[in-house]
């Protein structure tokens, strides 16, 4: 079986294009691969993150080459870390002959953690991730999903016995002008709800959880506010965006809230990437 040269076969997606429409963002989506993280306890960690690759293509050009973002990937040996990032979109560029170009991951993040009596220690997964871009844009924004319990101060209020109390779901994003820790973003969210998430918990630690969140109650605007109090005293942080969604115990709908600011005396017109630290 005769196997034919690249050379000899049509480059259609490099065919000209007659419509004259630029795409802003064209590439692959949901590739999943290994990548290394900062670990505050342990240095670093490895995980499996979900990868997004666009550019953006002129319009004169009918497509771009899919197969081209993989081969950049896999230029780097081994898992890649958040330094190589820079690295990855300039050859993504040069590599794809585009003016700009973006890179995306979600990941699960692991800690450990102790129940807050008994010190039974577990594992906590965090979902994390960071959209990167270079070109026309220069942008980093590191996110975060962390689960929190929130009870109801309007329940607790009216009710003889008790009050109902959810599990929330509180998504962080961040722009920043210095190094910071997954671990930082997490725990500020955590100090702001009724209470937060454990793995493993006995019966005292029930009961420690329970009380506490009845003493912090925690409607989802409480829980975005308290959340933006902290983040504004970080002179680290140069814009944040914080949504809130409670998923009801006695509601067939969802509670949301959302916040998002620039702060510090940061704008719009200082968006531009943070130099990243390497070890």
């Amino acid at each position: 079986m005769n196997i034919p040269m690249t050379e000899s076969l049509a480059d259609v997606q490099n065919s000209e294009d007659l419509r004259q429409i630029r795409i802003d963002k064209v590439g692959v989506s949901n590739i999943e691969y290994p990548i290394v993280v900062k670990d505050r306890a342990h240095g670093t960690q490895s995980t499996v993150a979900t990868i997004n690759m666009y550019v953006d293509l002129p319009a004169h050009f009918k497509g771009t080459h899919m197969s081209r973002f993989l081969e950049v990937l896999n230029a780097h040996e081994g898992p890649i870390s958040v330094e190589e990032v820079p690295t990855i979109l300039e050859a993504m560029r040069e590599r794809l002959d585009s003016e700009t170009a973006h890179f995306s991951l979600e990941f699960l993040y692991f800690m450990d953690k102790k129940a807050p009596v008994t010190g039974k220690r577990g594992v906590m997964p965090y979902r994390c991730g960071f959209e990167a871009c270079s070109g026309r844009c220069n942008d980093f924004v590191l996110s975060v999903e962390v689960p929190v319990t929130t009870l109801c101060p309007c329940s607790k209020e009216i009710a003889a016995y008790g009050a109902h109390n959810q599990r929330g779901y509180v998504n962080l994003k961040v722009r920043f002008a210095d190094n910071i820790w997954l671990e930082e973003l997490i725990e500020l969210v955590e100090e702001a709800a009724s209470c937060d998430l454990y793995p493993v918990l006995k019966r005292p630690d029930e009961k420690y959880v329970t009380e506490k969140a009845y003493d912090n109650p925690r409607f989802v605007e409480d829980m975005s506010r308290e959340v933006v109090v902290r983040l504004q005293k970080d002179p680290r942080i140069r814009w944040f965006s914080v949504e809130v969604e409670n998923h009801e115990s006695i509601h067939a709908h969802n509670a949301y809230a959302s916040i998002e600011q620039w702060v510090n005396g940061y704008g719009p017109d200082d968006l531009t990437a943070p130099e990243i630290e390497s070890d």
